[in-house]
């Protein structure tokens, strides 16, 4: 049995029609039943469904074999214990700063909001600039309002959000990508049947350019 670990929502979403290219479709929607391990139309496949950024370390630890998450996950948990042998080009966005549109550029010491805090510190720590992290889990656009923090570092898709808030985007920290991972014991021990779905993965992505 091979388990597959992702998360809810768009990850999830734009997983599926790369799944059902290896003949892996879920036959219980997470979306209408409670279930956190989903069988799937291929009986040595599961699927097991958690939090974002639980993916890397069920992946790390073996409770899954494979895994699809975020970059940006990725680099905060610290994933150098997993293969990372595909990026899967889907769930694209942008990871970025982002201040109200009246503040002034940054300079000097700054006090920054974000879930991303190891991101965060190594990107300011690169520019020479003094930064202040505070750690946020969500609402990350209400800290410059109410004057937490003077900027944040988010992810940053169509914008909208920021937009409404009275916030605007500026410097590009990174494009963000879902990446296939895998751990390391189960690519020794369940070669042959990782290899095949790594193999099909690939040339579902050929197909797509």
């Amino acid at each position: 049995m091979i388990t597959i670990a992702v998360s809810k929502g768009r990850i999830y979403e734009d997983a599926l029609p790369l799944l059902a290219e290896a003949g892996i479709t879920p036959i219980d929607d997470p979306l209408t039943c409670r279930k956190l391990i989903l069988r799937t139309t291929r009986d040595d496949v599961q699927l097991v469904i958690i939090r974002a950024t639980d993916v890397p370390t069920f992946v790390e630890y073996g409770a899954a074999d494979m895994g699809i998450a975020g970059k940006d996950i990725l680099l905060e948990h610290g994933a150098e214990s997993l293969y990372e042998p595909l990026d899967l080009n889907i769930a694209c966005c942008r990871l970025m700063t982002a201040a109200h549109k009246d503040a002034p550029p940054i300079a000097g010491r700054v006090r920054v909001a974000t879930k991303y805090v190891k991101i965060t510190q190594r990107y300011f720590a690169g520019l020479g600039i003094q930064a202040e992290i505070i750690k946020l889990y969500g609402s990350m656009e209400l800290a410059p309002l109410v004057g937490l923090s003077d900027c944040i570092v988010d992810l940053v898709d169509t914008g909208n959000t920021l937009k409404a808030n009275d916030l605007e985007p500026r410097d590009l920290i990174m494009n963000i990508s879902s990446r296939l991972v895998v751990n390391k014991a189960a690519m020794k021990m369940k070669h042959q049947a990782i290899q095949s779905l790594l193999d099909q993965f690939e040339k579902t992505l050929a197909k797509r350019g």
